[in-house]
């Protein structure tokens, strides 16, 4: 389960927060009102976004969903 901390508790513990490997709500008044995200997740996070943005790439995932796509080899990018 995930440790939720109110506001104060999160202001008073911030860098012990920041070393957290899970994402951490922040609450005030018992509802969440904030995300402490690592770093990692939140790359990811935005990397993911980033191609769901990207209309090419999501026209690529369509196609693959679709049994579509077509595979090459790793080595064709040695190809010139």
């Amino acid at each position: 389960m995930k440790t939720t901390l109110s506001v104060s508790k999160g202001q008073a513990i911030f860098p012990a927060v920041c070393r957290r490997k899970e994402t951490t709500p922040i609450t005030r008044n018992g509802e969440v009102v904030a995300f402490v995200v690592p770093r990692a997740r939140m790359q990811l996070l935005l990397e993911q976004m980033e191609i769901l943005a990207n209309p090419e790439a999501m026209k690529a995932v369509r196609r693959a969903r679709a049994g579509k796509a077509k595979d090459h080899p790793l080595t064709a990018l040695d190809e010139s």
